[in-house]
């Protein structure tokens, strides 16, 4: 597979989640299973079977945050053009029916996080707003309709 460009704070956010899933997160699920054991009889124990399924998603969470963390590049900021929707951006915009401002983040898949305003660059409004410029209005198809946004700022 292909290299991931993360942002540097991206990259230390999945290195620290990766830390906790091997470290902490392993020791709470040793301890689970190893208290479910303790009830006896395994094939009929739901505490045994909720943890060893918590096994097998932390254990695979761990191989994806490690896929990715192999595969990411730091990308340089200070290469980047400051007035273009570029993937590092930080992109102000107007709904131009209803005149809410919005900013989000533009990012890779695997560090969006909508909570924060990091959208993902393959997200459809990441992928309206990719490339544009201050002052671009863009039309993004969503469930609901159109929305129509005006870039008004941009910065990195």
């Amino acid at each position: 597979m292909g290299y991931i460009t993360l942002t540097r704070e991206g990259r230390d956010k999945l290195v620290k989640e990766l830390e906790f899933l091997k470290g902490e997160k392993r020791r709470e699920i040793a301890k689970a299973l190893s208290e479910a054991r303790a009830h006896g009889d395994l094939s009929e124990n739901a505490e045994y079977d909720a943890a060893k399924e918590a096994q097998a998603l932390n254990e695979k969470r761990v191989a994806e945050l490690e896929d990715v963390l192999m595969r990411a590049r730091i990308m340089d900021e200070s290469a980047m053009s400051s007035d273009e929707a570029l993937l590092g951006a930080r992109v102000k915009v107007v709904d131009k029916e209803t005149s809410e401002e919005f900013e989000y983040m533009l990012v890779a898949e695997e560090e969006s996080d909508f909570s924060e305003n990091k959208i993902s660059v393959s997200s459809p409004v990441g992928k309206a707003l990719l490339g544009h410029k201050k002052g671009d209005i863009v039309e993004i198809e969503a469930p609901a309709g159109f929305i129509k946004y005006e870039i008004v700022g941009i910065s990195r």
